[in-house]
């Protein structure tokens, strides 16, 4: 396992970490020159947040600063009413695949979607394996095009908490069951992004971790889960603040093989985001340092 305790140069920021201090939306480029000043060398960005600021403008920007990416967050949510609604979320995977490359993105994240109009409270249909269906298809289809570009895509599953409103694909073992039959060479273009608030409770994951191997292990994301949780999407902890066995994790992780980034990705409207960027960035870094 690698040593963390000595400095933080496998640390990445998630930008959704520090896009909201003090109540108030920090702009991606005042965030990636908080990151460069504090030596951070990797970051993941919201589509949105690059979309704010101006796709050629950060690229540009990443590139004076000799910061590279983690990961692009996000993409997916597939699942949809009708044909027009599976056209439409395919046209909008296909550019953000786009966009990955344009920022030399090492992998896009998927976050593949639950039940159509869930979100927003009114669900479509409530045929999960439906959505699942519609999942495994949409990204068979997003993957013929990443091949063509060489973008390699991450399923990222997410907590069953979650399976209704924003990915129906909830364990590792499911997200990899799909890269099995849509990737069965492991050509390292389908793969996962591993998020410990999402899987770390699966009594499967030190297995699935070591099925997965170095060829589908793209991005591996850290942050603590807190009890008592106060909101089950933007109350996740820091590391060390929670019951995360975050070393022990990142031991399974990297004796499958990979060597990556720890990305640091804190959702907390009640804590984190009420604190200035210089503190919740200081903090990511002793803790990157201390408990990851």
């Amino acid at each position: 396992m690698r040593d963390f305790s000595k400095d933080h140069r496998w640390l990445s920021l998630n930008t959704a970490t520090v896009r909201k201090q003090l109540g108030a939306d920090v702009a991606l480029d005042r965030i990636i020159d908080q990151c460069a000043e504090r030596g951070i060398r990797a970051i993941s960005p919201w589509r949105d947040q690059v979309a704010a600021v101006g796709l050629d403008k950060i690229a540009k920007q990443l590139r004076a600063h000799g910061i590279g990416l983690s990961g692009y967050c996000r993409s997916g949510f597939y699942p949809a009413p009708d044909a027009a609604g599976l056209k439409t979320a395919l046209d909008d995977n296909r550019r953000a695949i786009d966009e990955a490359k344009t920022l030399d993105a090492p992998c896009l994240v998927l976050v593949v979607g639950g039940l159509p109009g869930a979100l927003a409270g009114n669900a479509a249909y409530k045929d999960i394996g439906r959505a699942r269906n519609e999942v495994r298809d949409g990204i068979a289809a997003s993957l013929e095009y990443a091949r063509e570009v060489g973008m390699p895509l991450a399923i990222e599953p997410l907590h069953p908490m979650q399976a209704a409103d924003r990915a129906c694909i909830n364990t590792l073992e499911q997200a990899l069951d799909i890269c099995d039959e849509l990737d069965a060479s492991r050509s390292g273009m389908l793969g996962v992004a591993l998020d410990v608030y999402h899987v770390w409770w699966d009594p499967k994951l030190a297995q699935q971790i070591e099925r997965a191997g170095k060829e589908r292990l793209l991005a591996y994301h850290v942050c603590d889960w807190l009890t008592p949780t106060r909101d089950l999407l933007n109350d996740r902890g820091m590391m060390g603040d929670g019951v995360i066995e975050l070393k022990k994790i990142r031991g399974w992780v990297e004796a499958a093989g990979y060597a990556g980034y720890s990305e640091v990705e804190i959702f907390s409207t009640q804590d984190w985001w009420q604190r200035s960027g210089d503190e919740t960035l200081a903090t990511c870094i002793e803790r990157h340092m201390a408990c990851v």
